[in-house]
């Protein structure tokens, strides 16, 4: 069979248009926004700039956000390894692929972080801010890592280790395409596997499910912190990365690719978009609900911002809710038969709409810490969201041109090709 893709010319000129309307965006938003100008300190110490706020704020929401996202790829990859797994062998050049964006997303991430702490954005990062720091005693308790050369270090080493151990995770799959395995070749290559998967999945719980969250997201707001907030942030991009899997294996089917991925993957799948959204709504409900019962000052102020009080609304109340329906109420609903997780229709709406939903998450998240209450979402976002989609379809196009679609002699593709859920 012919394992081999060309980028069809319908899905160059999406990544293209995709790419131009976001740098569009991003050259508007430069002269409309004037990023660079110099951070003024309000009445209360707030930082602002203007609309340049809002320019960082939205840059950083969607770096941090498809960054973690495409990274789900790989620590999918990994976990199914060491649990030796083989249902997803059949269609694991898919993850691979997506994964293959994490050296390009994290270029760009890391320059943006660059550009915060250099620029002296105490507009998105307060504790910034070293007269602020020295008069504050729990942000002076917090600058052991809330420091720039910490948050520089910590996050430049985090997305190296992601790109170099999930490239070697790529390499050993691609070497399977060399030349069939006898028994003794299969058990040292699944262990060699193992042991790289092991590692990745250790720097990926003490970075993503640990520290990078705490920094890059929950210091925008330095005086409040949960215990919860760096698995929530996890539970966010890991389904939607399952929901980037689901796209484009269904996409590939359509045109006619992997004959080995039956209606049995793609439930199993859309399983994994089903629990986890479960999931996430618990951290979201467990975070949420023990911070609303404890009523500290310190801690409620963070859903206050969101929400507002029960007199005066808040200006992200219709979005922090609205967050729940899509993330929540909608797959639950939609994804609980077995009939609907094996439309491939259905699937891959719910699997737009959770990505959809899960970016007005981390919108939430960055916003109300920054631009406060000017909640309103303008062209400006979605056209640098339309950048990051457009940079993930030029990796994945060009990951999936150059290498077969099928890892040919994975010890375990016969099992993935009789999966049965």
């Amino acid at each position: 069979m012919e394992h081999r893709f060309e980028i069809p010319a319908s899905y160059k000129k999406w990544t293209m248009g995709l790419i131009i309307a976001g740098v569009i965006a991003l050259v508007y938003g430069i002269f409309k926004f004037d990023p660079f100008a110099a951070v003024s300190h309000g009445a209360h110490g707030t930082a602002h700039s203007a609309d340049g706020t809002r320019f960082w704020a939205v840059l950083l929401q969607n770096s941090t956000y498809w960054l973690l996202l495409v990274n789900a790829s790989m620590f999918f990859i990994c976990v199914t390894t060491m649990a030796h797994g083989g249902w997803q062998v059949a269609f694991r050049r898919i993850p691979e692929a997506i994964s293959s964006a994490v050296p390009v997303l994290g270029i760009i991430t890391f320059v943006i972080l660059l550009a915060l702490v250099f620029g002296h954005r105490t507009d998105i990062y307060h504790w910034l801010d070293k007269d602020a720091v020295a008069q504050d005693k729990l942000l002076k308790g917090k600058s052991g890592f809330l420091n720039p050369a910490f948050f520089l270090i910590c996050s430049g080493v985090s997305i190296f280790l992601w790109w170099a151990l999930g490239k070697k995770m790529r390499t050993l799959s691609l070497n399977t395409d060399e030349s069939p395995m006898d028994y003794d070749q299969s058990k040292k290559w699944i262990w060699k596997n193992t042991v790289w998967a092991s590692l990745f999945t250790v720097v990926f719980g003490l970075t993503v499910a640990s520290t990078i969250p705490w920094l890059w997201l929950m210091s925008i707001d330095p005086h409040w912190y949960s215990t919860m907030y760096s698995w929530y942030t996890f539970a966010s991009t890991f389904v939607s990365g399952m929901a980037l899997i689901a796209i484009i294996v269904i996409y590939l089917k359509n045109q006619h690719k992997l004959p080995y991925v039956t209606d049995e993957h793609i439930h199993d799948i859309g399983k994994f978009m089903f629990a986890f959204s479960v999931f996430w709504t618990y951290l979201w409900f467990a975070q949420y609900m023990l911070i609303w019962y404890s009523n500290q000052p310190e801690e409620t102020k963070y859903f206050i911002d969101r929400i507002g009080t029960a007199t005066e609304p808040g200006a992200y109340k219709g979005i922090f809710f609205f967050n729940l329906i899509v993330n929540f109420l909608c797959p639950l609903l939609i994804l609980m038969k077995k009939s609907t997780k094996r439309n491939y229709t259905v699937v891959i709406f719910m699997a737009v709409l959770i990505i959809f939903g899960h970016w007005i998450d981390f919108y939430q998240m960055v916003m109300p810490g920054t631009v406060r209450e000017h909640a309103e979402m303008m062209p400006f976002e979605f056209g640098i969201a339309a950048l990051f989609i457009g940079v993930i379809m030029w990796c994945v196009g060009r990951y999936l041109g150059r290498h077969s679609l099928l890892a040919k002699n994975h010890p375990y593709l016969k099992e993935s090709m009789i999966h049965h859920t």
